[in-house]
């Protein structure tokens, strides 16, 4: 798979951890994020995630922040993303199962590093369950 990722000044040594994670199991990755803490505007990461996935250059994105709050905020501006704000596998799974979420986000000042690498194995592994939630999901993009 094709995963975009980005992150602000909060995120840098997860987005590494993940990305070295996403590299051992085959995934491509598509880097918007900062490598360093110098302060920056986490919506500047969010919406080339939220674009590559959006636009199909990416079957998934990773968006990190620090209470991963603003920078979901952001990527779910974009009609075609589904944002699930994660902080545990069994959320994540939820966000895959019953919310066909595209993008996961992580809130990188209220998780361990290892903990964040196992809500994305989790995220990525997870199908959409279908049946009754389609419906759901279809009525979320406003028209």
């Amino acid at each position: 798979m094709r995963i975009s990722i980005g992150n602000d000044h909060a995120g840098p040594d997860y987005k590494k951890a993940i990305v070295h994670w996403l590299q051992i199991q085959g995934h491509e990755v598509i880097n918007h994020g900062t490598d360093t803490d110098a302060s920056v505007d986490y919506p500047d990461f969010g919406h080339p995630v939220a674009l590559d996935v959006a636009e199909g250059r990416a079957d998934f994105g990773i968006v990190i922040c620090g209470s991963g709050n603003g920078i979901n905020m952001t990527v779910n501006k974009h009609q075609a993303i589904r944002s699930a704000l994660s902080w545990t596998k069994e959320i994540a799974a939820l966000a895959r199962q019953h919310n066909d979420a595209n993008i996961i986000s992580i809130p990188a000042r209220f998780t361990a590093i290892p903990q964040a690498v196992e809500m994305v194995a989790t995220f990525l592994e997870t199908p959409f369950e279908g049946g009754r939630h389609q419906n759901r999901v279809q009525k979320i993009a406003c028209s």
